[in-house]
């Protein structure tokens, strides 16, 4: 790492368009003063946010790191940070930080990182890395010790240390961190449900959404949906909420094209299309059930403002109280959202993926869609 003239250690967080940009914008605020502080010694930090897609066109960690060391010598800085919402692997693990020490780089994967409390684990993750890298303050005549790894602790208890010793040439770290194993795995698919926002799935499909909320209409003023309602027991209605959900899930997977399929036979090709396809079915399961969630409540406020009970009661020879106003729009939800799925067949393709996706995976698909019609 250099050490700057002027006593003032400089830090990049070089950073992957929206979320990573936004992350190390609000990051960093208060991370010059946080990080004078647990260096001590008087020491300094100047940090500069850099909004760009260092990622674009590759996920291969050693192309990254080399593209971050290019782009950290084209500039005055002492320490560059990268950020990306891409989920990276190396040698078949998941990678969540790699670090070059010679150089003061590092490369954060955030979806590595889970999805709770996202913004205090990235702000961590930075000042270990950061620190590490600074390592103990030296006189410019002195120099640190170069490509000697930090004894500080890891940066974090879940994460697994490999090749921390030498290394293949063609890789331009000296350190490497990633999540290993069932909680890793389910750690970085949680991150990547996280960046998709599955919430925003339900108002990004108006076609779908409209044709659910005529069905539920509908649904609820039929007599005959009145005594299904009421003949269906708590099994069956949750058997009809669990098939209504997976149909709509499916049928946004199927016809929206998100299944991913590798075009490469390499078993890290073949894994990271796996867990791709997880974090879809999550992502449009939970856009689905939000969907449903938000049907139910709607088609309880209609059932409560139209229903009359002695026309309820005649039909079905039960009197209307809270049960029945619960049972029916839990009912109606589940056709409302069959409904809702038939009319995502009017939607684009483009509109579903931006409905289900952020837009940096959008960007990431449309790239491997442009390379397998190549």
């Amino acid at each position: 790492m250099r050490v700057s003239s002027q006593g003032v250690t400089v830090v990049a967080l070089l950073a992957d368009p929206y979320a990573p940009t936004e992350i190390a914008q609000r990051m960093a605020r208060t991370l010059s003063a946080r990080l004078a502080d647990k260096s001590g010694r008087g020491r300094r930090f100047d940090v500069e946010v850099v909004s760009e897609p260092f990622t674009s066109g590759t996920e291969d960690p050693p192309t990254l790191m080399r593209r971050i060391m290019d782009r950290g010598s084209a500039e005055n800085w002492d320490i560059v940070v990268a950020l990306t919402d891409l989920p990276l692997h190396a040698h078949g693990r998941r990678l969540a930080v790699d670090l070059n020490h010679e150089h003061g780089l590092a490369l954060l994967s955030l979806p590595s990182l889970g999805g709770l409390r996202l913004q205090t684990r990235a702000r961590r993750a930075v000042e270990e890395a950061v620190l590490g890298l600074a390592g103990p303050q030296t006189t410019v005549a002195e120099g640190p010790p170069r490509g000697q790894p930090s004894p500080r602790q890891p940066l974090d208890n879940r994460l697994a240390t490999v090749h921390p010793g030498p290394i293949s040439e063609e890789e331009a770290d000296d350190l490497r961190y990633v999540v290993s194993g069932p909680r890793g795995y389910l750690r970085v698919l949680v991150g990547m449900v996280r960046a998709n926002r599955p919430w925003r799935l339900v108002t990004g499909l108006s076609k779908a959404l409209a044709a659910a909320l005529a069905t539920g209409a509908i649904a609820t003023l039929d007599s005959t949906t009145w005594s299904l309602a009421e003949a269906l027991s708590a099994p069956r209605l949750v058997i009809a909420m669990v098939g209504s959900v997976g149909l709509m899930t499916g049928w946004l997977i199927v016809d929206g094209e998100l299944w991913h399929r590798s075009t490469e036979g390499s078993p890290e090709a073949r894994q990271r299309a796996r867990l791709y396809n997880a974090s879809t079915v999550v992502t449009v399961g939970i856009g689905a059930l939000v969907c449903y969630v938000g049907l139910m409540v709607i088609n309880l406020v209609w059932a409560l403002f139209i229903l009359n009970d002695q026309v309820f009661a005649s039909m079905t020879r039960s009197p209307l109280h809270a049960t029945e106003y619960l049972t029916l729009s839990w009912f109606v939800a589940s056709v409302a959202t069959v409904g809702g799925a038939l009319g995502s067949g009017l939607e684009s393709d483009d509109a579903i993926r931006a409905a289900a996706y952020s837009k940096r995976e959008q960007e990431r698909r449309h790239r491997l869609q442009g390379a397998h019609d190549d």
